[in-house]
Formats: C-alpha cells, sequence, structure tokens
C-alpha cells in the first residue's frame, strides 16, 4: 500500500485558488510598479530596489511552493509534519519577505495616517497586539478539532491558512515593516522574537512526546514513504519547537551583531569626539614675534 500511495501522491493536482492568489499578487506589483510608481514615487529614486524585487520574487515562489501540489496534498492527506513545514514557511519565512518586497513610499501611501486602512493598521502593528494574535491563531490551528475539520474541508484549510498568514504579516510588521515608526528598536526586537518563539514550544513539545494519534485525520492505514503515525508526529513537534526556534533565534543573532556594531561605532565616534574636545587649543607661534617687532618700531620711532 506504500507504493500505491507514493504513486498516487505525484499525481498532479490543480489548486486553482492558490494560482488566482499569486496571480492577484503579480497583478498587484505590475499596478503599483507600471500605474502608481510614475506618479507617486519619490524624484529621483528608483521606486522599486534590486532588494525589492528580489524579495517579492522570493515571497511569490514560497508562497505557491508551501499552498499548491504537492506540498499542500501531502500535508492535507498524508503527513502532518509536511503541514508544519507548510505553517512555518507561511508565517516566518513570506511575510517578512513580503515585507521587504514593499518599499517605504509604497507603504506610506496604502497606510496613510488619516486613512482609516492606516488607523487600523497601526493599531495592529503595536507589538502586544499583533503578538498576542499571532499566538493565538497559532494555539487554535494545532487545537485537534480545528486540524481534523480543516483536513477534511479545503475551503476552511484555506481560511486557516489565511488567518495564520494575515496574523503572521502584522506579527513581523514592528520587526521588518517597511515604515520606520512602526519598527521596534533592536533590543525591543530581540525581546519579541524571543517571546514568539516561546508559546510555540508547547504545542510541538506535546506533539513530540504523545504516544497516541493527536489528530485522527493523519491516523489511516496508508503510510507515505513508509513514515509511521508516531514518527511523523515527533517530526512535526520538533520542527516546529527546534526548526522554528533557531529560524527566529537566528533572526536575534543577526539583531544583536548588528546592534553591537553600530553600538561599538557609535561609542568610537564618541571617543573621537570627546579627545578631541579635551585636548588643549594650540598656541599661536606667531604672537612672540609680533610683539617684538611692535616693539622694536616703537623704539625706532622714538628715537
Amino acid at each position: 500500500m506504500v507504493v500505491a500511495a507514493d504513486t498516487d501522491i505525484w499525481r498532479f493536482q490543480p489548486h486553482p485558488e492558490v494560482w488566482f492568489i499569486v496571480l492577484a499578487g503579480l497583478a498587484m506589483a505590475w499596478y503599483a510598479a507600471r500605474i502608481i510608481a510614475p506618479k507617486a514615487a519619490p524624484a529621483g529614486e528608483p521606486a522599486f530596489s534590486r532588494l525589492n524585487a528580489l524579495a517579492f520574487a522570493g515571497a511569490m515562489v514560497l508562497l505557491w511552493v508551501a499552498s499548491d501540489w504537492p506540498m499542500h496534498d501531502v500535508s492535507e492527506e498524508y503527513l502532518y509534519s509536511v503541514h508544519m513545514i507548510q505553517h512555518l514557511l507561511l508565517t516566518l519565512v513570506v511575510p517578512p519577505l513580503l515585507w521587504a518586497a514593499i518599499p517605504e513610499w509604497l507603504a506610506r501611501l496604502v497606510v496613510s495616517g488619516d486613512g482609516r486602512a492606516g488607523v487600523w493598521v497601526r493599531r495592529l502593528a503595536r507589538p502586544v497586539v499583533a503578538g498576542v494574535m499571532f499566538n493565538f491563531m497559532v494555539a487554535v490551528s494545532h487545537i485537534p478539532w480545528v486540524v481534523n475539520s480543516s483536513v477534511d474541508n479545503g475551503a476552511l484549510h484555506y481560511f486557516v491558512h489565511l488567518l495564520l498568514m494575515g496574523t503572521a504579516m502584522a506579527m513581523w510588521l514592528p520587526v521588518c515593516g517597511p515604515i520606520p515608526e512602526l519598527r521596534m528598536g533592536a533590543p525591543g526586537k530581540m525581546v519579541y522574537l524571543f517571546l514568539m518563539s516561546v508559546l510555540p514550544t508547547v504545542p510541538g513539545g506535546f506533539l513530540t512526546f504523545a504516544q497516541g494519534a493527536v489528530y485522527s485525520a493523519y491516523d489511516h492505514p496508508v503510510r507515505l514513504w513508509g513514515i509511521g503515525l508516531q514518527a511523523d508526529q515527533q517530526a512535526a513537534g520538533l520542527i516546529m519547537k527546534l526548526v522554528g526556534g533557531m529560524y527566529l533565534w537566528t533572526w536575534i543573532g543577526v539583531l544583536f551583531f548588528r546592534w553591537a556594531g553600530e553600538q561599538q561605532r557609535a561609542n568610537t565616534r564618541m571617543r573621537v569626539v570627546t579627545s578631541q574636545s579635551l585636548q588643549p587649543p594650540a598656541a599661536d607661534s606667531r604672537a612672540p614675534a609680533l610683539s617684538g617687532a611692535s616693539g622694536g618700531h616703537s623704539s625706532n620711532g622714538s628715537s
């Protein structure tokens, strides 16, 4: 039966809803570059940088890979561990890339300070609000009823993914959003990401050490690639706990070294300025000569 499952899973199964989302993203990018940028982009500067373009391309590719065949079908029908990889891509990798793809001028145009959208985005961008929403959604998405129901209902599955990705976009906004005043300082980002890495360890540990089937939807006799139920659950827990945690800790490490480097450069500049201000002013070597010359001229005049 394992061989039959291996053969069946590679049968192409189209997902038009995923293609629609990706094509909609491409259409929005084209509209922003061709219609909006010539009117609203800052003069004398490129509307979109090379980083914006690469980040957008990476986000679209990973969004398609995580949501379409074959990953979606494997995660929905066979292996919860692949489902976990899908969630990590949609919540931890794609959202930062999407924020990096949006230049500041475009973000300010969409999220204006006096518009209704801007007011709501700024409220949701508050670290406490964004962090609580994201972690709440992560917890809900691992409830057995939600998982089992989403496996049986494709529309519910995609709806859960949309909520996860939407709250993940809000969670990443204070870290790497395109609007500077909505981002936290480096120390705040490090503490924030550390807290984001704590809660997923709870369901991750539960999956790793569970003895029976946590999700009945994945307890079926057909085992893809010969991976048993227990091994699949343990792999899912380790992916959530270790891979997701290591990814966030990599972000923390990069932020720390950047912040430490900036602090060191700032201290170096401060020492240079301080040492220059403490140095006594250089004596004017011309003063005695001028004084002597003036004195000699006066003496000659009096004689």
